[in-house]
């Protein structure tokens, strides 16, 4: 017997359709419901690839006694966090405030009126380690809610006005400058372990928006240290067990063992991780041209084209981390891990033994039941890179007759502008039309599906329908940031204007005084807090994003209220960005464009000519931080940028503007590559 959850298009909510737990999407019914019974309201927040979400959802939610209990004490209510990152927002802000951290599965008890008065993340079935037991949790709540309400009334009201008393500071110094961006750089220096190339600490995510950040800074002041230190963490990246080193893309996060060993990964695999990865090993290449960078960007492409793509031409959000082990117990990690005889099985005795030392695969194992993650260990000196290729392509074959992990298969618009961002660059950069095709049909989807014919976006879809909640502010700044990159990669004027539309509804909506960007628009539904937050999660924030993309469609367009809003929006990053520079990658290095220009380049001449190709492929390889491109045929209306702009003595040209000024034209690629 199913739930109300039957319904839902986020597979995370439909993973619990058959719990007896009468589970509840958030809804108006649902604190209406609690209001009327006189309970309070369990909030259960997590996400499909999320391990412990799914710890918790067998031993707790699939056990009848607690659903009993749950069902008639509660109202309980499940959200996919991916779908709506406001709630998230809001309650995690709570969490951590109450707590000092926060995690999911999220777990908040509130009041009808959705003011929350207990906290915490995943709770055992038994008591454990000094924390209670789920359902010690339960009948504790319960107590309070009805012998000591008024005590329950009082912390519910004082965290909800403690929630909405604070205030962001959004910097009303001024834009960021070249002292507070070395001084950021400066603080990211103190960070960095030079050994292993890694930020210091146990628990190490990809800093993907810190390393876009290193790149712009290194283009634009010529910083060796900020290349080395991008170049570093790259590599650690790349050769750890972070890195698929057989199927290609990156795992969500690895783990420092606390006995020696290689890095432990968690194994799901993000689309927002990977699509950000991609276009940042793209972006190294630029700057270094690194066998090792292209190699990874591609294979990353590669991955997500051919293990998130859906048949609807978007983006799935994410591969879960377990998977069936062949016993047919579920375990972390089983499709990806190996043991020397499986590597045998494959491979035969000689392969396999050159793979064990290539990919540090041993006989007692370095991840559980004897079986080991794949890297590459440090001294293990050249391999012979056709043999290694053959090897790493059978076992990628062998592993494809495994029993794969699940895929959360909703498409959400603002990753999948990630992705179109990072597909379209990459397959510009390596001469790769298909994952330029690629981008442009989750181009496509996006524009058919998710946005309205105001252009308002939905948040998610899935199997082609549309979902129920609105798109916030990442949603429409990462989506135009996708249709940026698609413009200037394909020289098709029409995703500007889809990206003009996008950015018009940022100026109109999400827009606070000072510069400040809400994550929520004006119109959307109200919670305790309306949430704002310019620092990075594991995308980045949809404030600086937006920062971003206005100052991009501003450099396109001249649009003098689009930089206006840029530099408002990056006020911030002049606070933030010296003290806490990981934790505002993407405001550094949007910042970094800022004040480089951008630079805008425009090359103008005739399809299939050969000289124009040449420079149109020299502009794409811009280091210059987040210059623009426009493409096309002289005095084209395409593009604002080809306006006035004709070719040079019949010759094709690339003209480079910055700073309201104009260098003269160039035909010569060598000339334009010194100048971006």
């Amino acid at each position: 017997m199913s739930n109300r959850l039957a319904q839902a298009t986020s597979p995370y909510l439909l993973q619990h359709a058959d719990n007896p737990v009468d589970w509840r999407p958030w809804e108006a019914g649902a604190f209406e419901e609690a209001r009327r019974r006189d309970v309070p309201v369990f909030l259960s927040v997590g996400y499909s690839a999320c391990h412990w979400c799914h710890v918790m959802a067998h031993e707790s939610f699939e056990d009848d006694g607690t659903a009993a209990y749950m069902n008639e004490h509660f109202v309980s209510v499940k959200v996919d966090r991916e779908e709506r990152p406001d709630v998230d927002a809001v309650y995690m802000e709570a969490v951590q405030a109450a707590t000092g951290q926060g995690g999911w599965p999220m777990s908040v008890f509130m009041t009808p009126d959705g003011e929350p008065f207990y906290f915490g993340t995943y709770f055992p079935p038994e008591a454990r380690h000094g924390m209670a037991s789920f359902r010690q949790v339960l009948e504790g709540v319960h107590s309070a809610w009805t012998s000591r309400r008024d005590e329950v009334g009082e912390v519910a009201g004082k965290i909800t006005r403690d929630l909405a008393a604070r205030e962001l500071s959004t910097g009303d110094d001024g834009v960021p400058t070249e002292e507070s961006q070395a001084l950021a750089l400066l603080q990211l220096t103190r960070d960095i372990d030079p050994a292993s190339g890694w930020f210091k600490g146990d628990t190490k995510f990809p800093p993907s928006m810190v390393i876009e950040f290193l790149l712009r800074h290194h283009a634009r002041a010529g910083s060796v240290a900020a290349l080395e230190m991008a170049d570093g963490l790259c590599g650690a990246m790349a050769r750890s067990s972070l890195y698929d080193q057989v199927g290609g893309g990156f795992h969500r996060y690895v783990l420092t063992p606390k006995v020696g060993g290689p890095l432990v990964p968690h194994f799901e695999k993000m689309l927002y991780d990977n699509a950000l990865l991609c276009r940042v090993y793209a972006h190294l290449w630029k700057a270094t041209g690194s066998d090792l960078a292209r190699r990874v960007a591609l294979e990353t492409a590669d991955f997500l084209v051919r293990e998130l793509r859906t048949p609807e031409g978007g983006f799935a959000s994410a591969l879960d981390a377990d998977s069936d082990d062949g016993t047919g117990r579920h375990v972390e990690g089983a499709f990806y891990v190996w043991t020397p005889e499986q590597l045998a099985e494959v491979l035969g005795a000689e392969d396999a033994a050159l793979a064990a030392a290539h990919y540090g695969v041993t006989g007692d194992g370095t991840f559980e039941h004897g079986s080991s993650v794949l890297q590459l260990p440090e001294g293990t000196g050249p391999a012979d890179a056709d043999r290694t290729a053959s090897i790493a392509a059978r076992l990628l074959a062998a592993r494809e007759e495994r029993e794969r992990p699940g895929r959360d298969d909703k498409v959400v618009a603002a990753w999948n502008g990630l992705a179109i961002a990072a597909l379209a660059e990459t397959g510009a950069l390596f001469d790769r039309p298909d994952l330029v095709e690629r981008a442009t049909e989750a181009a496509d989807l996006l524009v058919r599906v998710h946005m309205d014919e105001s252009a308002r976006l939905t948040r998610t879809s899935r199997d082609g329908r549309a979902g129920t909640n609105a798109g916030v502010l990442e949603d429409y700044a990462d989506v135009a940031e996708g249709f940026l990159a698609l413009a200037a990669v394909t020289g098709e004027g029409a995703w500007l204007e889809f990206a003009g539309f996008l950015l018009d509804l940022v100026l109109d909506r999400f827009t606070a005084e000072g510069g400040a960007l809400y994550d929520t628009a004006h119109d959307a539904e109200a919670l305790i807090r309306r949430p704002q937050d310019p620092t990075d999660n594991a995308a980045p924030s949809g404030w600086t994003a937006a920062a971003g993309a206005l100052l991009s469609y501003a450099a396109q367009t001249g649009s003098e209220p689009h930089r206006a809003a840029a530099e408002g929006a990056l006020g911030v990053v002049k606070a933030l960005g010296p003290r806490a520079p990981r934790f505002i990658g993407w405001g550094l290095a949007v910042s970094e464009a800022l004040l480089d220009g951008p630079r805008e380049i425009a090359v103008v001449g005739t399809p299939g000519d050969e000289a124009f190709r040449e420079l149109r492929r020299t502009a794409l390889r811009a280091t210059a931080p987040g210059a623009v491109l426009a493409f096309g045929a002289p005095d084209s209306e395409e593009f604002p940028l080809l306006r006035d702009r004709p070719l040079v003595a019949g010759a094709p040209a690339a003209y480079v503007c910055r700073h309201f000024t104009c260098d003269a034209p160039v035909t010569d690629p060598a000339e334009l590559r010194r100048k971006i």
